[in-house]
């Protein structure tokens, strides 16, 4: 019995002193993206996206560079994507646009009543507080591991909303704590699809090229799906 006792209390202490250390590190990491964000003005980086579909097992990979950048309370981005097909996505205002030069054309969406959320999605990693990740998720370490030769620090986040949960059951960011910023991020559904983003050369607050306007022609339709 006493064994038994004996044991019982070296386990609670091994589970208290590993989730102490677990919290430590959580905090350590969410303060480091609060002081990335409190400097935070511009990003550039390349990319990799990857749509994965559980049902037809399908992976859509894009590559290309992406480019975020903020003034006050505004947020804009820049997607550059160059393969498999060339391709310039633009958000400002509360607006997607999606320029397509093949096909000569650009679809826009209106973010609307949703551009909060949209907008709070693209700063997940990037100019974000940390701490604020916890008004909307339920965030836990999840250890530390090497992406692209960066070390990480592993963040699983559940959404407190049913909304969001709807489309995303988790959402986890690889950050690097030296930069406080994402190198990798992956948004999984409840289905078993995910988008896993991964990204490299990244570059904080430099100047950005002139991509936060899209370069059209007298031929390009203007498209606004309805809905």
């Amino acid at each position: 019995m006493k064994r038994k006792f004996a044991l019982s209390v070296l386990l609670i202490a091994v589970f208290t002193t590993v989730a102490f250390a677990q919290n430590a590190q959580l905090e350590n990491v969410l303060a480091s993206m609060d002081k990335a964000a409190a400097n935070f003005k511009t990003v550039e980086t390349d990319f990799v996206w990857d749509q994965y579909s559980k049902v037809v097992n399908d992976h859509d990979l894009q590559e290309g560079t992406m480019y975020f950048r903020r003034s006050g309370n505004n947020v804009e981005m820049a997607a550059m994507v160059n393969k498999p097909d060339t391709k310039h996505i633009l958000f400002s205002n509360g607006v997607v646009q999606v320029y397509q030069p093949k096909i000569e054309q650009v679809t826009k969406y209106d973010a609307g009543k949703n551009r909060d959320a949209f907008e709070s999605f693209l700063v997940l990693g990037f100019g974000g507080r940390g701490h604020d990740l916890q008004k909307s998720f339920d965030v836990k370490y999840g250890g530390a591991e090497t992406v692209n030769g960066v070390q990480t620090q592993k963040l699983v986040l559940t959404p407190k909303s049913d909304k969001v949960k709807n489309m995303f059951q988790t959402i986890t960011l690889w950050i690097d704590p030296a930069r406080g910023i994402s190198v990798q991020q992956k948004f999984e559904s409840s289905d078993g699809d995910f988008r896993l983003a991964t990204y490299k050369n990244v570059k904080l607050n430099e100047k950005l090229p002139d991509v936060f306007k899209l370069k059209t022609t007298g031929k390009t339709k203007v498209v606004t799906p309805q809905g």
